[in-house]
Formats: structure tokens, C-alpha cells, sequence
């Protein structure tokens, strides 16, 4: 399967709650864990993708570090607001281990996903990269 929220394939990070010029949002679709989006320490921290077009989303996959607690939302507009929730997940503290944490969102139709990290293990968080699956 593909993974539509590469930037290659038009996704975009249209909205980053903090930005470290160091490590920018858009590290975050670029396919490559070794890039990464860090948060500038306070919570919630949230960042918002939007698709090439509206598209089916199964599951959200997101590796990342420090992040205790994470929501998503979807919609279905074509400006990033009104949404409504997808799922939760409470991540495992993995000690300098990169996370890896797949969320299911049951084939649902978005335009736009908003992670909402909620908590950290740490005062800082990064996200590394998030894969979608139709």
C-alpha cells in the first residue's frame, strides 16, 4: 500500500503548533525517521496534515518520542477546521527507543488529520514521521 501522507504525493503539514527552525513540521511527512518535527515544551501540542484530496484513511501509523498521549481528529473540509474525533492512544515510554504506534480510523473519508498531542513522558516531544494507509 501507499503511503499518502508523503509530501512527494502533495500532503501537507499545514498547521505546526511550535517550530524549531533545526527540525521543521514538514519533517514529519518526509518519509525519513531520521528527521524529525520537535515541540517547544509545553502541551498540547497539535499539527495538522492535509491530502493532495480527500482520501480514505484506514491507518495512521506515527513514530515518534517522549509522546504519552496522542488524539486524532478528521473532517472533510477544505479549510482545517470542524473536526471531529478519530481515536486516542496512550503510547509506551520506550527509553531512547523510537515509538511506533499504529492507530486504526476504519477506512474513514478526511481531507485533513490533527494529531493532538496531549502528554509527554518528557517536556519535549518529537514526532518523526506519520504514515497513512487508505
Amino acid at each position: 500500500m501507499s503511503d499518502i501522507s508523503l509530501s512527494s504525493l502533495g500532503a501537507k503539514v499545514v498547521v505546526a503548533a511550535s517550530s524549531d527552525e533545526n527540525h521543521p513540521p514538514e519533517n514529519i511527512i518526509d518519509g525519513n525517521t531520521n528527521t524529525f518535527w520537535m515541540s517547544t515544551g509545553m502541551f498540547p501540542q497539535e499539527f495538522i496534515i492535509r491530502f493532495a484530496e480527500p482520501t480514505m484513511v484506514s491507518v495512521v501509523t506515527v513514530d515518534s518520542y517522549n509522546v504519552k498521549h496522542l488524539k486524532i481528529e478528521k473532517n472533510t473540509t477544505q479549510s482545517a477546521s470542524q473536526f471531529e474525533f478519530g481515536t486516542e492512544k496512550e503510547f509506551e515510554n520506550t527509553e531512547g527507543h523510537l515509538q511506533s504506534n499504529a492507530l486504526s480510523l476504519s477506512g474513514s473519508s478526511a481531507t485533513h488529520l490533527r494529531f493532538i498531542i496531549t502528554r509527554g513522558y518528557d517536556h519535549f516531544v518529537s514526532v518523526h514521521r506519520v504514515s497513512v494507509q487508505p
